[in-house]
């Protein structure tokens, strides 16, 4: 079957004085996606960026993008755009300067030049705005003037690198939602890094989770959420992250296998009817839910989710319940083990 990916990465490698930086990185990316990067700081999720961009060039491996092989090639032959962590403006020039001044300098001509740019500002919400230096924006809006430069690139493909970590919790919210709105409307590629699982999990369409240079799993939201290849995707992924129970403390599991358990599939139990008997070690009020954090001798991250306001004092006894058709099965390694 012919492989019709848009991007490609195969068995791609990247050290520096015999530093792993990533290894055998392989993936396939269809046009019009829009996939995530995720993983903890140091995992090689933006060297991988780097690598598909050009800034660096791999020591094993190849990149394909549209057909063509661009393993050696530099950025400017890529046919991509990027929008980094900063904004990378000009402070000289106004919006609509720094939103055109790529296709400036590849001699555009002017009349294209300026529909690019209205159209650019219209999506962004920037009209009335481009007469602005960089200097009398907010940090949305100059996050946004980026993001206007990568559209009017005209690019298929567009690369991001954490662009909104600079940006406060509740515009990184708003910013969020533009982005993906943009990606969806203009039907462009979107490889975006970021260590915010909310980001990946509201944005993307397919995450790819790294951990020490290596992909740990590949696959939609829900894939990650719901079935963890193995305890770092578990932990990793959900908030509160999953639980982690030592199968020796349940009854009809071996020592030698870890039980991974969601808080919400964990219920309160009668006094001396639960599976496990733990105790509370914090509550965490969130408005419309309570977590409220347990302490088992065989479990980490054991956490009880219920509705509204509840408190309970630290140290109370608590029994809790839950299914079986609910528990994800590791092995020793960390490994799944259920398949089915």
């Amino acid at each position: 079957m012919t492989d019709t990916a848009f991007v490609k990465l195969n068995a791609v490698a990247k050290r520096w004085n015999g530093q792993l930086g990533v290894e055998d990185i392989s993936l396939r990316i269809e046009e019009g996606a829009f996939v995530a990067l995720l993983g903890p700081s140091g995992c090689g999720k933006s060297t991988t960026l780097r690598l598909l961009s050009g800034l660096e060039i791999p020591d094993e491996g190849q990149i394909h993008i549209a057909g063509t092989d661009v393993t050696h090639s530099p950025p400017a032959e890529r046919d991509l755009s990027m929008v980094f962590q900063s904004y990378a403006l000009f402070p000289h020039l106004s919006v609509a300067e720094n939103v055109i001044f790529g296709l400036k300098v590849r001699r555009v001509p002017k009349a294209e030049r300026a529909e690019k740019l209205r159209r650019a500002l219209e999506i962004t919400g920037l009209l009335g705005l481009e007469h602005r230096k960089p200097a009398e924006l907010s940090g949305g809006q100059r996050q946004r003037v980026a993001l206007a430069r990568a559209i009017v690139a005209g690019k298929r493909l567009c690369l991001m690198d954490e662009p909104l970590s600079n940006l406060d919790a509740k515009l990184r919210n708003a910013v969020r939602k533009d982005i993906k709105k943009l990606q969806r409307d203009l039907g462009i590629t979107v490889v975006y890094v970021t260590h915010d699982q909310t980001e990946a999990m509201s944005m993307a369409d397919m995450v790819v989770l790294m951990k020490d240079g290596r992909i740990q799993q590949v696959g939609t939201p829900q894939d990650l959420y719901s079935r963890p290849e193995n305890t770092f995707v578990a932990e990793f992924i959900g908030a509160p992250p999953m639980a982690l129970i030592d199968g020796a403390a349940l009854d009809g599991f071996s020592s030698g296998e870890t039980i991974g358990l969601r808080a919400e599939h964990i219920a309160i139990a009668d006094a001396g009817a639960g599976r496990m008997t733990c105790h509370v070690a914090e509550c965490e009020f969130l408005g419309s839910e309570t977590f409220i954090g347990l302490t088992h001798d065989g479990a980490k991250g054991l956490t009880l989710k219920l509705p509204g306001l509840v408190q309970k004092a630290a140290g109370e006894a608590i029994d809790i319940t839950f299914n079986d058709a609910d528990l994800h099965r590791f092995d020793g390694d960390g490994q799944r083990l259920n398949t089915t």
